[in-house]
């Protein structure tokens, strides 16, 4: 009988962390081979199980992710951009899938993990939900489709302890409705705004975002013109869709060539 491919949850503790660790071991389709966590922290050395307050799971919490790396098949990670950046070299040394859920990615981030995805099969995306990866492709075709007298806004709500905005989810959709009118999301994004800003510019993609309580995620993509909007909206009211998203995103990347992919190859989309 093939052995399950062994996974690697990084910042076990926190919310996703744990949620991941509740989709695997729930799952049947892969194994947990430990948890990681920075050096210091109260859970490292302890069974992930119980230091989330069940019963013993067999995998343990580390500080080394060098060596729960390298008996590992696949590494999730919904971490902090540095912290991201570091796991992606150690990720590739040891050939293992590497999923990245982390947002707030800056271009300098995004060269070291494209040069570890030389090496190793990365999965990187701002939103590994199958329903919000729908919406970016509708969000795609819709811009594609309507002419630049149609307003872009994009509006994001997440709970309060989010520290990035806009959200990974929202820069998503907005680069989306970029590509869907051939330009980048560089040239038409406005963020931001406050005061006097003058009349909106003509082809430009806004974004707003809402911060409060423990809103999971929510995404609005506004079509406005003169006498009409349609609007694309997509509401995630579990985290565990995120973990869902992720657990599918390693078993795919198994076998595959090294690169950098997204959930949209996972999908199939």
């Amino acid at each position: 009988m093939t052995e399950l491919p062994g996974l690697v949850v990084t910042g076990v503790s926190g919310r996703m962390g744990r949620m991941l660790v509740k989709t695997i071991t729930e799952s049947g389709r892969a194994r947990l081979v430990a948890g990681v966590e920075r050096e210091g922290h109260a859970w490292v050395g302890r069974d992930i199980g119980e230091a989330m307050g069940g019963a013993p799971l067999g995998a343990m919490v580390t500080d080394d992710p060098v060596e729960a790396f390298a008996r590992a098949q696949g590494v999730v990670d919904f971490t902090a951009p540095a912290a991201t950046v570091a796991y992606a070299g150690l990720a590739a040394q040891a050939r293992a899938v590497h999923v990245i859920g982390t947002t707030g990615l800056e271009p300098a981030h995004l060269e070291k993990i494209a040069a570890a995805a030389r090496h190793a099969v990365i999965v990187r995306a701002g939103n590994m939900s199958l329903g919000v990866n729908l919406l970016v492709r509708m969000t795609q075709k819709i811009a594609a489709a309507l002419d630049a007298d149609w307003d872009v806004e994009v509006v994001e709500a997440h709970h309060r302890m989010k520290v990035d905005a806009p959200s990974g989810t929202a820069l998503m959709l907005g680069r989306a409705a970029a590509e869907g009118r051939g330009v980048t999301l560089e040239q038409a994004m406005v963020s931001g705004r406050d005061g006097i800003t003058g009349a909106r510019e003509r082809g430009s993609i806004g974004f707003s975002a809402i911060r409060g309580g423990d809103i999971v995620g929510e995404h609005d993509v506004i079509f406005a013109a003169e006498g009409e909007r349609v609007i694309l909206r997509h509401v995630a009211t579990d985290r565990a869709i995120f973990a869902r998203g992720a657990l599918r995103a390693a078993l795919w990347g198994q076998g595959q060539k090294p690169g950098e992919y997204d959930m949209m190859d996972v999908l199939g989309l």
